[in-house]
């Protein structure tokens, strides 16, 4: 029933994510939310996350930020981490997960998505056919809509352990 919200993959921080072993099992290509899954919601780029992007490029990834926000957000982040970005994704809808595949110059087969959010940033991956990884929100300050889901989302989440889908 809930089959379609389901990450591949569980961690608690974008920050614990083993990204060498994920390139070594064939993936180029990392789409990204920002706000709860890079940094804190609205907060610019930290230390942390332009370390994290230098890493993936030294690794050999290609990167891309995919937000629902306005480019005002986005650019500049993007900028701060080098890295291609789309704003205004309107996710879940699938259309510019594939554009960030195309701005990267990778495909389904060797992309993932990393975000904090259920019935956007995974359920539109898992429609775009990606390897999902869903991490625990940064911090818990959030808009309402947002901290409405997110009742709902552990629901989903409770049935997703039960079934013993977790990956860790």
């Amino acid at each position: 029933m809930f089959g379609s919200f389901y990450p591949k993959k569980c961690v608690d921080s974008t920050y614990e994510i083993d990204f060498k072993a994920l390139y070594k099992q064939g993936y180029r290509g990392v789409l990204f939310d920002i706000d709860n899954t890079l940094v804190p919601h609205g907060k610019p780029a930290d230390k942390r996350a332009r370390e994290l992007f230098d890493r993936l490029r030294k690794i050999g990834f290609h990167t891309c930020l995919i937000s629902n926000n306005k480019e005002p957000r986005v650019k500049p982040f993007a900028e701060e981490v080098r890295s291609e970005y789309i704003f205004d994704a309107h996710k879940p809808s699938v259309k510019n997960y594939r554009k960030a595949m195309e701005l990267m110059g990778t495909d389904i087969t060797n992309s993932l998505f990393v975000g904090d959010q259920l019935f956007t940033d995974v359920y539109g991956a898992n429609r775009a056919d990606m390897y999902t990884i869903l991490v625990k929100p940064i911090h818990p300050k959030e808009e309402i809509q947002i901290v409405l889901k997110r009742y709902l989302e552990k629901i989903v989440l409770w049935e997703y352990r039960r079934k013993g889908k977790m990956e860790r």
